[in-house]
């Protein structure tokens, strides 16, 4: 669940004609026989899409007038593709989007509003907060499938052995809880992420954003945005603070670190759960620790909500429409969303979902219990878009190479291009 995303090249736009069904190979509204429907489900290859595949055969032996046609795009070229093939009208029947990418594609009139269709007839039932991130212009164009969140992890018998008894509260207990480990274990206490996602919480725990879409203002460079990036460069010099990562892996080597027993907390989200336990620090599941990220000077702790809806192109005849909405509402329903969630160790949306079989994994009972400090984002198509000025300008702040100050300054000159209409 990596964000971002790659440009979309002119081969890969070519080649999206053969995989996607949409409006291409519909023949009307009259359909002879099954319906054939394309999803393009944007899940780990390895760990999750396993589950998804099996997920789908036991729908077409449930629904035998549909048949799914399932493709699996990686998540970092998805949204570019799904792009292309809906200008197009080659888009995909169904599509597992980002929750960020919902706005964005609905404010192009690429996905059919679901507000009173079979998909959304358990509507009630999701977290609220989801279902208000996945509209735009008062309509809802996803369905939850998957939510996630950040978390402080961390390795508790690593904060024992340093004499520590609970997850830290604030950025600074943090900073003091590095410096214990590291005297007491030689192991470092915290490694921070440079990627803009991951610096989200320190503005959220000053009361601010990237920006303030409500008042259409950019607020990157506010005081409390400052105050908040001051806190997390903080967090990469002093006893016990890893320095900072700017390499093109340093996902993996923050990942592979706090698996491995060879740092003590990191900020990381649940759909690291199934890797956390492959490391040689978790085999024992019951060390892993999940806290709320700490709080800023508000005293308020937040993290952002992301995950996943399913969308229904716009572009599909009204047989492939109606078909995507009895799959998307199959897909979204409590007893599959059960399933999926035992095997892949995702987040449900609805709780319903949260069954006693469920919450026995430590990893997702651990990550339930902080998605009451979960933010949904703003209704802001560009929002999401917002993170890569932050992820080319942290990295150098925080690997000494700008100031903060010039950091700040050159992300609200990239935003000012990305929401023209909003004033610093």
């Amino acid at each position: 669940m990596r964000r971002g995303t790659a440009a979309t090249a002119l081969v890969a736009s070519l080649a999206l004609a053969a995989t996607a069904c949409g409006g291409s190979d519909s023949g009307g509204d009259k359909a002879s026989g099954p319906v054939t429907i394309t999803w393009w489900d944007t899940s780990n290859a390895t760990n999750e899409a396993p589950t998804y595949q099996a997920l789908v055969k036991r729908f077409e032996k449930a629904n035998p007038d549909i048949k799914v046609k399932y493709v699996n795009v990686p998540f970092d070229q998805a949204q570019n593709k799904f792009d292309t093939a809906a200008g197009s009208k080659g888009a995909p029947d169904v599509l597992r989007a980002e929750v960020g990418w919902t706005p964005a594609f609905a404010k192009k009139s690429y996905l059919l509003p679901l507000d009173g269709t079979d998909a959304l007839a358990d509507k009630d039932k999701f977290q609220p907060s989801l279902i208000k991130q996945a509209q735009f212009d008062g309509k809802t164009y996803g369905a939850p499938l998957v939510t996630d969140t950040l978390a402080l992890v961390y390795n508790k018998d690593l904060f024992k052995k340093a004499g520590i008894g609970q997850a830290p509260a604030t950025w600074s207990d943090l900073k003091a809880d590095a410096a214990k480990i590291k005297s007491k274990t030689g192991v470092d206490g915290y490694w921070g992420s440079a990627q803009g996602y991951y610096a989200q919480p320190f503005l959220y725990g000053e009361g601010t954003d990237t920006v303030d879409a409500s008042a259409k203002k950019i607020t990157i460079g506010s005081p409390e945005a400052k105050k908040g990036l001051t806190a997390w460069q903080g967090l990469f010099d002093g006893k016990g603070l890893h320095k900072a990562d700017g390499t093109a892996d340093a996902y993996a080597h923050i990942q592979d670190a706090f698996v491995n027993g060879k740092v003590a907390a990191i900020i990381q989200g649940p759909w690291e759960i199934t890797n956390f336990y492959k490391g040689s620090a978790f085999k024992d599941k019951a060390n892993l620790g999940i806290a709320t990220v700490p709080a800023g000077s508000t005293g308020k702790p937040g993290a952002p909500t992301g995950g996943h809806n399913l969308s229904v192109y716009a572009g599909s005849d009204k047989a492939h429409q109606d078909a995507s909405l009895t799959f998307v509402k199959w897909m979204t329903s409590a007893s599959t969303q059960e399933q999926i969630a035992l095997k892949n160790s995702t987040l449900p949306t609805r709780a319903d979902a949260y069954t006693t079989q469920v919450t026995a994994d430590p990893g997702i009972a651990g990550y339930q219990k902080v998605l009451a400090a979960a933010r949904p984002r703003p209704e802001l198509p560009e929002y999401s878009s917002l993170w890569a000025p932050l992820d080319t300008e942290l990295p150098k702040v925080a690997g000494g190479k700008e100031s903060l100050d010039q950091g700040i300054g050159n992300a609200q000159t990239a935003f000012a291009k990305l929401v023209p209409d909003f004033s610093k």
